[in-house]
């Protein structure tokens, strides 16, 4: 089980950068290909929105890749007695 932990942090490590690179490159196609205007500002505001918010989601899921490449979810607590400080 340890093993397929580890595996899937290094997926869910790899996926933040390739999902915020892929939203980017959306957005910069998109945005291209709008209409000059009032259209190609509410392509920018939607994509800028849809960035902001899936960014730090992306970091997250970095974050959490990065803990399971560590080990911290090797052994996880089954009773609230067995947490540590």
């Amino acid at each position: 089980m340890n093993n397929i932990k580890k595996a899937l942090g290094v997926l869910w490590f790899l996926l933040g950068p390739a999902l915020v690179a892929l939203m980017i490159w959306q957005a910069l196609d998109k945005i291209g290909k709008a209409a000059e205007g009032a259209a190609r500002q509410n392509t920018t505001l939607q994509w800028g929105i849809i960035l902001f918010i899936f960014i730090p989601i992306c970091i997250g899921m970095m974050i959490f890749g990065w803990y399971a490449l560590r080990g911290e979810y090797t052994k996880l607590p089954g009773k609230s007695e067995e947490l540590e400080d």
